[in-house]
């Protein structure tokens, strides 16, 4: 072994060891061993940043932005509640999710499928009153398993085919992976769903501060016109919509104020008083096609079109003070709009224009991104947090959906590789406004960006110094003494342990032809050994950098390093109990 390979293996032991620690945090700790690598010499000076261009980065902060644009436009939560309204347990809600995320990605890349379902955890993990880690790491590894069915499932299965082919002269087809990879996936999904306690609950402590500050009683007013779906439907029909985290004060009918009776049917031109979360009022605004109060916001006689709500309180030296909406006239004077109004400890039965405001009401005010600012400025308004509020915001339900699914295409059709169709997806999502272009760089997560970046340049030593090379030819004399089925859970154990530092499809490259040299010395097929480095490399478990799935939950879910191997370990040691008897059945190597 030479002094760089020495060096490479320690500074990535080292690195993982203050990844296990958990006492840095995980960006810091990865642009650490990127400075050390390249002090030592490990990694070339003219390579440290190369990891900033990789594909993988690209990939994971384009599929981000996806995934916030399709959990924007509302579609996700309409769809739950037309085809899963009963879907109220953790379990029956988890089951779901991995057997549609499993079964997307044997078709089409794992990430996008993830990308598409992880808006539907986020309101699975809300109605269940369960925390979204619960969710995203099974649903990962669920997307890891589905690729395995397939030969376009996965990375490592299209490269395992063509080293067949050029082993053999008889690559894999697209169905030959199946068997094994329909098996594992069962076998997955199965022990996720009986042992997801064993990831723990990790974005309630994360969100505290937001929570500390979240307003729980918001009064608004909504209006039914003739193209609202709840039109001649009972009220219980609308309050369902806010999953029970909303209420109705009154219904208004001309002049009419009439109690809010759960089988009052609602008639063209109701105003219906609601109180609630803001988060959840919109769900009923967006689902029921209803109308707020206030009039269309506009500019030079046409529609604005960066429209945004913000939450303000009202200070003590504010203009506003003591004076109604009404008499304000502000959609007039200011083109705003007051959409609700909430004040401590108290239930407000008036309607918002009609409202005398006081110091310390929070208001949601609606305008565009250029005049807020101003607004908020003049009349002494403080800005509640920051943080997104969809009340009165226009969603455009579709084009996440249709841009995302144009993405897929492309990569399954072979127009563009998976880095470019997604960062085209992700900046379609800006262009054709389904996400906001100052969401867009909140979407993307920068310190796990920065993380892979460093990464990317370190784990690459061990093929650069030649250390990968040297595990193969430990592999291939240690190999030479076992049974087959000894050699082929070897390779497999080995696939998986390298594959978090190499990345699958160079897991496969390096471990592949050794694989199928020595099963040719001891007289035995590929093509077990071939399938083995396959799931083993696509079987990656045990950390948040060796798969961008995983990578892609990483800061969503909250969690930290060592929470990976927590619920990856027992199910790697499940895939290696499976997958070495059912390859030697369905592949016999004699």
């Amino acid at each position: 072994m030479t002094t760089q390979q020495i060096l490479a293996f320690s500074v990535i032991a080292l690195m993982m060891a203050v990844f296990i620690w958990d006492r840095f945090r995980y960006d810091v700790v990865a642009c650490c061993a990127l400075v050390l690598a390249v002090a030592l010499g490990v990694v070339p000076v003219d390579k440290a940043f190369s990891g900033f261009s990789d594909d993988i980065v690209i990939i994971v902060g384009s599929a981000l932005v996806v995934s916030a644009g399709v959990a924007r436009s509302g579609i996700v939560d309409t769809a739950i509640k037309k085809f899963f309204p009963n879907l109220t347990t953790l379990h029956t809600q988890l089951a779901l999710l991995m057997i549609v995320v499993a079964l997307l990605s044997a078709f089409i890349k794992n990430i996008g499928a993830l990308a598409i379902m992880m808006p539907v955890a986020f309101q699975f993990a809300k109605k269940s009153g369960a925390s979204p880690s619960k969710y995203l790491m099974p649903m990962s590894f669920a997307a890891l398993l589905g690729g395995l069915m397939t030969q376009i499932g996965t990375s490592p299965n299209i490269v395992v085919s063509r080293l067949r082919g050029e082993m053999t002269g008889t690559p894999f087809t697209m169905f030959d992976f199946t068997p094994m990879g329909a098996i594992l996936t069962v076998v997955g999904i199965t022990f996720l769903l009986f042992f997801h306690w064993l990831v723990p609950s990790r974005t309630k402590e994360m969100n505290s501060i937001e929570e500390a500050v979240e307003i729980k009683n918001y009064t608004s007013e909504v209006s039914i016109t003739d193209q609202s779906t709840l039109l001649d439907k009972p009220i219980s029909e609308l309050l369902k919509l806010g999953d029970g985290e909303v209420i109705s004060t009154a219904v208004l009918r001309g002049a009419r104020r009439m109690s809010p009776f759960p089988d009052l049917l609602l008639r063209d031109g109701d105003v219906v008083m609601l109180e609630g979360p803001s988060k959840a009022l919109d769900r009923i605004v967006s689902g029921g096609k209803l109308q707020l109060s206030g009039k269309p916001l506009k500019e030079n006689g046409q529609n604005q079109t960066d429209v945004i709500s913000v939450e303000a309180i009202i200070g003590q030296d504010s203009l506003l003070k003591g004076l109604s909406a009404k008499e304000l006239a502000l959609s007039y004077t200011r083109g705003i709009n007051l959409l609700a109004i909430s004040r401590h400890g108290e239930r407000l039965t008036q309607r918002l224009g009609s409202l005398t405001l006081m110091a310390g009401d929070v208001l949601v005010l609606q305008g565009s991104r250029k005049n807020l600012p101003s607004v908020l400025q003049d009349f002494s308004l403080l800005p509640l947090a920051q943080r997104e509020v969809l009340l009165g915001t226009r969603r455009r339900a579709f084009i996440p959906l249709i841009i995302l699914a144009l993405a897929m295409a492309a990569t399954a059709v072979g127009l563009a590789p998976v880095p470019v169709a997604f960062f085209a997806a992700a900046l379609g999502m800006v262009v054709f406004r389904a996400i906001p272009l100052t969401d867009f760089y909140k979407s993307v997560d920068g310190p796990i960006l920065v993380m892979l970046a460093a990464l990317i340049p370190v784990s690459d030593s061990l093929r650069t110094t030649g250390g990968s090379e040297l595990i193969a030819g430990w592999l291939g004399h240690v190999a030479a003494s076992l049974p087959a089925w000894g050699a082929l859970a070897m390779i497999l154990i080995t696939a998986m342990a390298v594959t978090p530092f190499l990345n699958n499809a160079a897991t496969v490259l390096v471990m592949a032809p050794i694989a199928a040299s020595f099963a040719t010395n001891l007289g035995f097929k590929p093509e077990a050994f071939l399938m083995a480095v396959a799931v083993g490399a696509g079987s990656d478990f045990l950390t948040p950098v060796g798969h961008q799935c995983n990578t892609l939950v990483f800061g969503p879910g909250g969690y930290k390093f060592s929470d990976y191997p927590r619920l990856g370990l027992p199910l790697s040691l499940l895939i290696i109990l499976v997958s070495v008897p059912g390859l030697l059945y369905i592949w016999p190597v004699k």
